[in-house]
């Protein structure tokens, strides 16, 4: 009985054991179990913080877990000549899975890298715990990289992290100012202070601020003699009685445009009744002109007749005068005495 109950025990803690085994690797692997799409990316920074069973995020949604995480030059360096120089052999391979059920449908993984499709690392906090992060970026800006090997799952580029972009970017400052001679430059500031105050002092700025002055002085002193008060008031008086004779002279003109304008009105009222009449008369003088015309006609060519008759029968008188009388008289029988 006691025999048994050991083994209960024993096999009770082997079950356990095997079920807790499972459930870290199910949280670790990020539930391969459930089938998902494995990506590797390289990074030429370090990796501190990024555990194996990190998170995977796009844009703030988790949709995967890291799997695995090692060298390159372990993993991909073993059957290679190893070359220092080669930066390639010293880069960090990290590899994950994605869950497709959260992601949907996805687009060609090359497509997308073409696109820009990059992965970086991501910092949760103050936590110190990191995380990867895709996202899409400027694929000019982060190409990607080449590698000498094949890949053993879809290989996605990488692009530094934000610490990283601004540590590089204040490392850049720090080395600029480290290439400053500050000596150098406080004896030159002091030397530009020391010709700046004797050019002050005596020089040509020095002068011209000196005539500057006695101009201001000038001219505050021929103010002061021109009496502005007065004339400004002789300006308001004369501006006053100005618009007080443009204004009288002004109101003349509108009113006689106006008288103008009214005449004008009226006298282009009459003129359609004025032109009807005149075309009127017009056409009365024409049909009195052509009768008169049509009587004429008729008395002209009897005139005309006539006189050519009385030119014949002067011209007939002038030759033959004894025409008008008639034929001689007979002349008498003279009787014997």
């Amino acid at each position: 009985m006691f025999g048994r109950g050991i083994f209960l025990r024993v096999g009770l803690l082997i079950v356990g054991g095997v079920v807790l085994l499972v459930a870290m690797m199910w949280f670790l692997t990020g539930n391969q179990i459930g089938g998902g799409s494995v990506f590797e990316s390289y990074f030429s920074e370090s990796v501190q913080g990024l555990e194996v069973g990190a998170a995977v995020k796009y844009r703030g949604v988790t949709i995967g877990r890291v799997a695995d995480i090692g060298l390159v030059s372990a993993e991909y360096g073993s059957d290679r000549p190893f070359d220092v120089a080669s930066s390639t052999y010293r880069l960090v391979f990290v590899r994950y899975m994605v869950d497709t059920a959260k992601t949907g449908k996805m687009p060609d993984v090359q497509q997308a890298v073409s696109a820009g499709l990059r992965v970086r690392l991501a910092s949760q906090g103050i936590t110190g715990l990191s995380y990867l992060e895709l996202d899409f970026a400027n694929p000019e800006r982060y190409p990607t990289l080449v590698v000498p090997w094949q890949p053993r799952a879809t290989y996605i580029p990488s692009m530094p992290s934000t610490f990283t972009q601004v540590q590089d970017a204040a490392q850049q400052v720090l080395a600029r100012l480290n290439r400053l001679d500050f000596d150098k430059l406080g004896n030159d500031l002091d030397a530009l202070l020391v010709d700046l105050r004797a050019t002050l002092g005596r020089g040509d700025v020095h002068q011209t601020l000196q005539e500057a002055t006695n101009l201001l002085r000038a001219t505050r002193d021929a103010v002061s003699a021109a009496d502005l008060p007065g004339l400004s008031g002789e300006i308001r008086q004369t501006s006053a009685a100005l618009r007080g004779t443009l204004g009288d002279r002004l109101q003349k003109l509108i009113d006689n445009a106006s008288l103008a304008a009214e005449r004008l009105a009226t006298t282009t009222a009459k003129l359609p009744a004025l032109i009807t009449s005149v075309q009127a008369t017009a056409q009365r003088a024409g049909n009195g002109t052509a009768d008169l015309e049509q009587g004429l006609v008729p008395l002209l060519r009897d005139m005309q007749a006539t006189a050519g008759n009385l030119r014949e029968m002067s011209d007939a008188l002038r030759r033959y005068p004894a025409q008008v009388f008639g034929q001689p008289p007979p002349r008498g029988t003279v009787q014997a005495r």
